[in-house]
């Protein structure tokens, strides 16, 4: 299956960012190999420094080194692919500044959810960073509203079930400070 046939934006609505930059992934998979979705913000506003494209490009770059210092023997996205992830962006077209409005997240949210439905084994979703857990969020607002979302399957009976809101994203956290951190007690 290729996911950019399956997975469009038809009108491009959005204005705050760039329909030229407009990537959904367009490689080769097998929707029962993925295991694992890794998120990120948006899509890079020059298509040759996404995930898949040709050469080395940085988002490649940077993904390979990540999975490396957390300890994954891998050289490539397509080492990456190989351990059962897939990776792609919540917003699929670039930005034109350095935040993406809501209305945007919300409206991309759809294509993500589009996305997502095509993995049924997916066992965690990578959600880096803040665009990418709001786009989330939206998904899962429209999962606990089974009759909206095509992640809800449909019970034996065709009825829509709500399993998935219940295994959605967790609400919002404080900031956490890093166990590594050097933070001092108080004296006191």
């Amino acid at each position: 299956m290729r996911v950019s046939e399956v997975v469009r934006c038809k009108d491009f609505p959005c204005s705050d960012v760039r329909p030229d930059c407009y990537q959904v992934p367009d490689i080769e998979i097998s929707p029962e190999d993925v295991s694992i979705v890794l998120i990120s913000e948006a899509a890079p506003t020059d298509p040759a420094d996404y995930y898949y494209a040709p050469a080395d490009p940085p988002f490649q770059q940077t993904t390979v080194e990540a999975f490396r210092d957390a300890g994954a023997d891998v050289s490539s996205v397509q080492d990456i692919l190989g351990l059962g992830v897939y990776m792609s962006s919540a917003v699929k077209c670039g930005k034109t500044t350095y935040g993406i409005k809501t209305g945007t997240i919300k409206q991309c949210s759809l294509l993500l959810e589009q996305e997502l439905a095509l993995f049924p084994r997916v066992k965690a979703l990578l959600l880096m960073g803040d665009v990418a857990i709001r786009a989330l969020n939206y998904v899962a607002q429209r999962a606990a509203r089974p009759e909206s979302s095509p992640l809800v399957p449909p019970t034996r009976s065709g009825e829509k079930s709500t399993t998935f809101a219940r295994r959605g994203p967790s609400p919002p956290i404080s900031r956490r400070v890093p166990a590594s951190s050097s933070r001092r007690p108080s004296a006191g």
